[in-house]
Formats: structure tokens, C-alpha cells, sequence
């Protein structure tokens, strides 16, 4: 299994920034796959998840609004689109299916 993040960069406040997780290795039709993030010197947190199973999604109260989860699934990625970005959410970001934790994508948020 794997699970390939990118997207992530540098932006100013108030920009955008589209992640993307392209899983391979576990069929792609029957999952819930979530977005997580942790900044130097804090505690991991959960940001979003995305349930193929039971077509919903879940989104932590502080970017609800500001950043969107959805799938495409002939393409087996998750996404996450983060709009008016701000510099508290900057952090390594990276996806996870069950035990599995995908690679990180660092997100940048210059004030």
C-alpha cells in the first residue's frame, strides 16, 4: 500500500492550495481516507475525512468552510482543497487509510 501526498507549498494568506493522495496497493472503491497534519512542536490533528463507504465526509471545525475533501476515484486520490489559507494551519500534511500513513506534504502559510 501507498499513499502519495502533494500539493503542498508556500502561499501567502488568503491563498489556495489543492492537495492531492494517490493511493495505490488496496482497491479503491470501498475506504475512508482522512487528512492529517501536525506543526513543529505540536500534537497531530486530524483534519478531514472522506468516507467512500458511506459517501460522506467530515471536516474539523476550525477550516470548516476554508477547506473541502473529495475523491476521484478512477484516479484513486483524495483531495483536499484549502482556501483562504492562514498562517496557523501551516504544518506537514499527509493522508492515511487504516494503519497506513501516506508521505508528507509541507504547507506553508506566510503571513
Amino acid at each position: 500500500v501507498q499513499l502519495q501526498a502533494s500539493g503542498g507549498g508556500l502561499v501567502q494568506a488568503g491563498g489556495s492550495l489543492r492537495l492531492s493522495c494517490v493511493a495505490s496497493g488496496f482497491t479503491f472503491d470501498d475506504y475512508i481516507i482522512g487528512w492529517f497534519r501536525q506543526a513543529p512542536g505540536k500534537e497531530r490533528e486530524w483534519v478531514s475525512c472522506i468516507s467512500n463507504t458511506y459517501g460522506t465526509t467530515f471536516t474539523e471545525d476550525s477550516v470548516k468552510g476554508r477547506f473541502t475533501i473529495s475523491s476521484d476515484n478512477a484516479k484513486n486520490t483524495v483531495y483536499l482543497q484549502m482556501n483562504n489559507l492562514k498562517p496557523e494551519v501551516t504544518a506537514v500534511y499527509y493522508c492515511r487509510w487504516a494503519k497506513y500513513k501516506g508521505q508528507e506534504t509541507l504547507v506553508t502559510v506566510s503571513s
